[in-house]
């Protein structure tokens, strides 16, 4: 990987391994970081989005691994290193396939074209399959793309964290008459994700709306879609997250 020279070097100039992770996490900047990696030639040796790019447990550099952290932004230009669990597994759905049988009187050509993850999941919900998984009829696309956070506060790993004015991305929010829904997509198979893209856009909107805000992941394998509902059980608290139901389909259009 070739992240792991460049935060090896970070952690060198900086001395972080010498931080007590134990009783608080450590603060990084970009402006740091570009400090420390300029000498590097590849871009990805020394683009801080690049490096901190770590969505999942086995994208993270090695220094990060053996040490148990993970990264999450605090603000624009802003990372926190923290010690303890940062990511949620993505189990295995093992429940039979379920034939849904589109709620169109017509098939869609053009959402056959292509292998994007946007795609994938406008199909899903033109098909109304998000809205039989969440059997609510009322829920409409308003939410696409990218926005800042406002600030707020939680707990992670025993740890309190303050968050401002973060670029979070939600695939797609819908909103129905008693419930705001987020989704994360993805177009491969997922064994784990950084819990806080799920995270982040769940505190953003919770702060917009008095509706129940919950938390999608979706995934298409194959012509088989999959969807994880995860819960936070207290919604301060990072490490709250818990999978409530999950269930794969088969679209069969009429």
């Amino acid at each position: 990987m070739a992240s792991n020279k460049s935060w090896e070097t970070i952690f060198k100039k900086y001395k972080i391994s010498e931080h007590n992770f134990d009783k608080n996490p450590y603060i990084i900047t970009s402006k740091e970081i570009k400090e420390a990696t300029k000498y590097f030639k590849n871009t990805s040796e020394k683009e801080v989005r690049l490096l901190c790019k770590q969505d999942s447990r086995e994208n993270r550099p090695q220094i990060f691994k053996d040490n148990n952290l993970f990264l999450l932004p605090k603000k624009n230009g802003v990372y926190y290193i923290i010690k303890g669990e940062g990511y949620v597994d993505i189990p295995p759905i093992t429940s039979e396939i379920k034939n849904y049988y589109s709620k169109l009187n017509f098939c869609l050509d053009t959402s056959l074209v292509g292998n994007s993850e946007m795609q994938h999941l406008d199909y899903a919900y033109a098909t109304s399959l998000i809205r039989t998984f969440l059997n609510d009829d009322s829920l409409v696309l308003t939410i696409r793309g990218r926005k800042y956070t406002p600030k707020f506060s939680f707990k992670v790993n025993n740890f309190n964290i303050e968050v401002e004015s973060v670029q979070t991305e939600v695939d797609a929010g819908y909103e129905g008459a008693k419930q705001v829904v987020l989704v994360e997509a993805k177009n491969s198979i997922t064994s784990n994700t950084i819990i806080r893209q799920l995270f982040y856009p769940f505190k953003q909107w919770k702060q917009y709306t008095n509706k129940e805000v919950k938390c999608l992941f979706f995934e298409k394998e194959n012509d088989i879609y999959n969807i994880w509902e995860f819960v936070f059980e207290d919604e301060n608290n990072y490490n709250s997250i818990k999978l409530k139901k999950s269930t794969r389909y088969k679209i069969i259009c009429q």
